[in-house]
């Protein structure tokens, strides 16, 4: 079998447990109530999307790639405000979640062409959450889930944060 080299420099991030942002050196004017150290606060606040890898913004949220993705075209979608809980939520930023859910599933479609999506929201910390409230939008393939996260425990997404980024946005 042919050696071939895989690289996913994103990743390392995460596995070393590094909280720094792109900007998280520059002073940010978090919004009220904001957690300084949660990325998706600071995300929240206006500054260079870009940078932030930002794709969507509303009155009340805010649509980000992750920079951990499951799978190419891993987006979370959040509220502005930093909070624990959906009932926390009033009514016009629930629905303007589901609108914005719906609307960038819609722009997914049309640059990645997926077969299918997960949807979803974890909720405490004993589902995992470490973060405010906020869903998770994965893309999916027939057989995007091929034999590497079995035998070599890697999983290969094809496209960079940055190229994604731009499709999505249509910049360059």
């Amino acid at each position: 079998m042919a050696y071939e080299q895989i690289w996913a420099p994103w990743r390392l991030g995460y596995i070393v447990g590094d909280k720094k942002t792109p900007e998280s050196d520059k002073p940010i004017e978090l919004l009220d109530g904001a957690d300084p150290e949660c990325f998706l606060c600071q995300d929240a606040a206006e500054g260079n999307d870009r940078q932030r890898m930002i794709v969507d913004r509303g009155k009340h949220t805010f649509t980000v790639l992750n920079r951990y993705p499951y799978n190419n075209g891993h987006l979370l979608v959040a509220p502005k405000r930093h909070v624990a809980r959906l009932d926390e939520l009033d009514t016009d930023v629930q629905f303007e979640l589901t609108t914005a859910i719906a609307r960038i599933v819609g722009r997914l479609e049309e640059v990645l062409r997926p077969e299918g999506f997960n949807i979803g929201l974890n909720l405490g910390a004993a589902a995992g959450a470490g973060l405010p409230s906020h869903l998770h939008i994965v893309p999916r393939w027939s057989g995007d889930s091929n034999f590497m996260p079995t035998v070599a425990g890697v999983n290969v997404i094809p496209q960079s944060l940055e190229a994604l980024w731009e499709a999505l946005t249509g910049c360059s």
